[in-house]
């Protein structure tokens, strides 16, 4: 399959969400990737609130066409923490209908990880291979995983002519876009690209160390993708590596998705239940 846009999502679960979700736009030439389009979700919505911006969302992916949409946040759970046979589509309706929030809903799944005896913190099989930071119900990450899948996932998959993968295989060949997990600090592990001490969460203008590690990613990156130098402008000013993030989700969900054995995805016994990394 050709895709002629491959975007790349660096996701938030706040109530401000719009601000810190950031969207790159990039085009396949040749061997690498074009950086097109950089801008955070409230910049093209007009709006920061986490319902309104999420909502948007949605629709700009429902509304795309041969493209690729790389999403930083964990598209399912571990099955220890579900009910025996709880399919994809039975977490994202636990997960619709759950009464109290994200943190009430991480609570839960570390208290069933808890009566099993062993881990509190189970990490899905994709989790291990690509040695992502935390598990997905983690406090850090819950919001994320919580909103992912009820305010986009859950609306995308009553959507005709998407794939979210590995769930919707069955969709791929007739699917105008394909919608993927992806991880920007895996990625960055897989390249041998440094991954750490790049994001300043208390803003402001980049410590050296920080500003150091922006560059050498930066430089690593323009192997695989051309990104101007007004782009680098803003990767370089937005504080939080959002907008970092957003091209390395892009960069990794474009070449995971071109070089994965989707049959052996589609058949493997945990990754339709759980998810599956492309990055």
């Amino acid at each position: 399959m050709k895709f002629r846009t491959i975007y790349g999502v660096d996701f938030s679960g706040a109530r401000q969400a719009g601000k810190t979700i950031w969207i790159a736009r990039t085009e396949p030439r040749g061997p690498r990737l074009r950086l097109r389009e950089l801008r955070s979700l409230e910049s093209i919505c007009g709006a920061s609130d986490r319902d309104v911006a999420l909502e948007h969302l949605v629709d700009v992916i429902a509304s795309s066409t041969d493209a690729i949409w790389g999403m930083d946040f964990p598209f399912g759970l571990p099955i220890e923490v579900c009910d025996a046979g709880c399919t994809w589509r039975d977490q994202l309706r636990v997960v619709q209908r759950w009464p109290d929030g994200a943190s009430s809903y991480g609570i839960h799944c570390l208290e069933r990880a808890k009566k099993l005896g062993g881990k509190w913190h189970i990490r899905r099989s994709t989790d291990t291979l690509a040695s992502t930071p935390f598990d997905c119900y983690h406090y850090r990450i819950i919001y994320q995983t919580f909103h992912g899948m009820r305010d986009v996932l859950e609306p995308l998959s009553r959507r005709r002519g998407i794939a979210i993968l590995p769930f919707q295989y069955k969709r791929l060949a007739n699917a105008r876009c394909v919608v993927l997990e992806s991880c920007p600090g895996s990625t960055l592990k897989r390249l041998n690209i440094p991954h750490q001490r790049y994001k300043q969460a208390a803003g402001g203008p980049l410590t050296s160390v920080r500003r150091r590690t922006r560059h050498e990613i930066l430089s690593a990156l323009s192997s695989f993708v051309e990104i101007s130098d007004q782009h680098r402008r803003l990767i370089m000013r937005n504080p939080g590596g959002d907008a970092l993030d957003a091209v390395i989700a892009a960069v990794g969900a474009h070449q995971a998705f071109m070089s994965a054995d989707h049959g052996a995805i589609a058949a493997h016994p945990r990754y339709p239940l759980e998810g599956y990394l492309y990055c």
